[in-house]
């Protein structure tokens, strides 16, 4: 960056004060934009990594106080030199800036500020002081001239987050590091209470979630990141082994509406909770005849237990909201006769259909040719796709390639394979789902394309494949598969299932014109409020993003809903500051796979129990057995508790 007066970020120190513009030295290690919000532009940076100053308007000494001030709000004060040595830190601090300071504050800030970073216990502590430290040594004139003048400093305008690198890498931003210290203190219904306020099914995302929030754990820096993912898991099974039921606090609006919410999938029920929470009524249409959407009907009960999902959709029924399953909107209802008789409506369907492998045949209904999609809807539903094939090709690198090569065995097919073309290492699935089905006696082709299928009779006899080999990066930043002259070869089988993406269906919206779709046919929403070209319309989920991550479909589903209240109480639909901070984080990394933790690790994460491949491939029983009580509390020990703070003057 070309535009910074001084940054010590990372430890990197650039001093550009003095000079032209134009003989700037470069900022490498950070980018701070410009802009924060609309009306507010970015004049500094303070934060876990140092200082960055962009305008000489800021007053160092001021910046300091406020951003200590915050440190001290957000203390948890369980830690004595944190909890008392913050305090000191932002009483002397305001003291300089309203003229009442001494010169042996200096040595205060200077000697407790290496106090609080060497002896606290979270990463509030350990990194609040890095940034005063800093200001004390390249700006030590600002700080002697502020005590000698004895004159007030006009306060400068401030905004702060509260963040951490797991917090920020979540979608819905769950306070992560709280409620696992809650598990580590034995408060297994705080924890639960904590995680609800934002999200309404843990026990389903604390099983199929792709935990972007372990992938930027501090903990792996050092050894394995924490088990965010199950610790969430633990406390929701443990909460429904009790028959807690889900605690809520409903906070009515100053104006209720009638939202109607089309999808029961992760996206529609965590839209239609909050929005209970609001005090709307709030009725959702669910094609099928379950709760859960594709996470219920696209996700083989191995990993996702019926019993699980219905569990925590019935208490968020219990809170007046309305499902009608089996019921389908452009064919049993209207969606414009639903606009009528509703304040807003929420679209939230899902990517239910298959993409093509643009193989010639696949349009015949040769028997024995399912979509990815169907095999396991048929599968969940407890129905064979295919009862007279016994040999399984699937073709696709994703997770629901994999989930239906794993159904295959558990429904008493006898020999399953799996083609991808590219390799092991570039396959979208979860590692640890490849792991599984490698340990369960899956065939795996890698660098293979089917390139025709093979039919006798109209049923699917084999297919015909190419060897791959991989040449320079495609726009998905994967080098791209080409084909292998010459190198073609059979796989018998006689049921063909491709799994190679999912698309969107949105026959729900015939007769609604107003809405914007794309080149993918996804629906067009405003990034912010989720508001789509029609005012009273919402959308989130698959049907916005294509096949996505569930905890990002929930997100989505709880934006909409605080934006729906916004649009139901005739007030500005627009981006928050928590928007802004997201925005901002995106750019100043919260999380550094190179970061200096300052200490030994060696303590291996808590894995799961998992019932024994031959064992589990032949059933649909949960393969992972989850923690109890002692484990779990063990494994949330583990947590470094990494809270920050990053405040901008603007």
């Amino acid at each position: 960056m070309n535009d910074i007066l001084f940054s010590s970020w990372g430890g990197e120190v650039v001093n550009n004060s003095g000079k032209e513009l134009q003989d700037f030295e470069k900022v490498e290690n950070i980018s701070l934009p410009i802009q924060f919000a609309q009306d507010k532009n970015i004049k500094a940076l303070i934060g876990w990594y140092g200082l960055v100053l962009r305008s000489q308007e800021v007053n160092i000494v001021d910046l300091c106080r406020a951003y200590f001030v915050a440190i001290q709000n957000e203390s948890c004060g369980k830690c004595f030199t944190c909890r008392i040595g913050t305090r000191v830190l932002a009483d002397t601090l305001t003291n300089i800036c309203e003229g009442k300071g001494e010169s042996e504050d200096l040595n205060v800030l200077s000697r407790i500020a290496d106090v609080v970073r060497e002896g606290s216990k979270c990463n509030i502590g350990q990194s609040g002081p890095v940034a005063l430290l800093d200001a004390l040594k390249y700006f030590a004139k600002d700080f002697k001239s502020a005590i000698q003048d004895r004159s007030p400093i006009p306060k400068g305008d401030y905004e702060y987050k509260l963040t951490a690198p797991c917090i920020d890498a979540c979608p819905i931003h769950l306070d992560i590091p709280g409620y696992i210290e809650c598990i580590k203190e034995g408060k297994f219904q705080e924890s639960l209470n904590m995680i609800t306020s934002k999200l309404p099914v843990p026990g389903m995302v604390g099983r199929v979630c792709v935990r972007p929030c372990e992938e930027h754990c501090r903990r792996t820096i050092l050894d394995e990141p924490v088990s965010i993912k199950y610790l969430k898991r633990f406390v929701a099974d443990n909460n429904m082994e009790r028959h807690k039921g889900m605690s809520f606090e409903q906070v009515p609006s100053e104006k209720a509406g009638r939202v109607t919410i089309i999808g029961a999938g992760p996206a529609g029920i965590t839209c239609a909770y909050h929005l209970a929470l609001m005090g709307h009524t709030a009725t959702i249409y669910e094609r099928l005849g379950e709760p859960g959407g594709m996470a219920a009907m696209g996700i083989p009960d191995y990993r996702l237990p019926r019993d699980v999902l219905r569990y925590e959709v019935d208490q968020i029924q219990q809170m007046g909201v309305t499902i009608k399953y089996d019921t389908m909107v452009g064919k049993d209802v209207k969606l414009s006769d639903i606009e009528k008789e509703s304040d807003a409506i929420f679209i939230a369907i899902g990517a239910q259909s298959n993409t093509t492998m643009r193989l010639e045949g696949e349009d015949k209904g040769y028997k024995g040719f399912v979509p990815g999609v169907h095999y396991l809807l048929d599968i969940n539903m407890g129905k064979d796709p295919y009862p007279e094939g016994k040999k399984v090709l699937v073709v696709g690198g994703g997770n629901v390639a994999i989930d239906c090569v794993r159904s295959s065995y558990r429904i008493g097919k006898d020999d399953v394979n799996l083609v991808y073309r590219r390799t092991k290492k570039e396959m979208p699935a979860d590692h640890v789902e490849i792991k599984d089905a490698e340990e369960e006696g899956i065939k795996f082709h890698y660098l293979t394309n089917p390139t025709k299928i093979l039919t006798e009779k109209g049923k699917v006899v084999g297919v015909e494949c190419i060897r791959m080999e991989l040449g320079e990066p495609d726009e998905s930043g994967r080098r791209r598969p080409i084909p292998v002259e010459g190198s073609e070869f059979v796989v018998d089988c006689d049921i063909l299932v491709p799994a190679i993406g999912q698309a969107i269906d949105l026959t729900v919206m015939e007769g609604e014109d107003k809405v914007e779709t794309n080149r993918k046919n996804a629906l067009v929403v405003d990034e912010f409020t989720m508001q789509t070209s029609n005012p009273k319309i919402f959308s989130a989920g698959d049907c916005v993003t294509g096949p996505s991550a569930l905890i990002r479909a929930c997100a989505g589903g709880r934006k909409a809903a605080m934006n729906i209240d916004r649009l139901i109480n005739k007030k500005e639909l627009k981006k928050t500051c928590e928007d802004c901070f997201d925005k901002l984080f995106e750019e100043v990394k919260v999380f550094d796979s190179k970061e200096e933790i300052g200490f030994l690790g060696g303590r291996k994460r808590l894995h799961l129990r998992m019932l024994p491949p031959d064992e589990r491939k032949k059933s649909f029983e949960e393969v992972e057995q989850g923690y109890n009580s002692i484990e779990a509390i063990s494994e949330a020990d583990r947590c470094l508790r990494c809270y920050r703070i990053g405040m901008i003057a603007v």
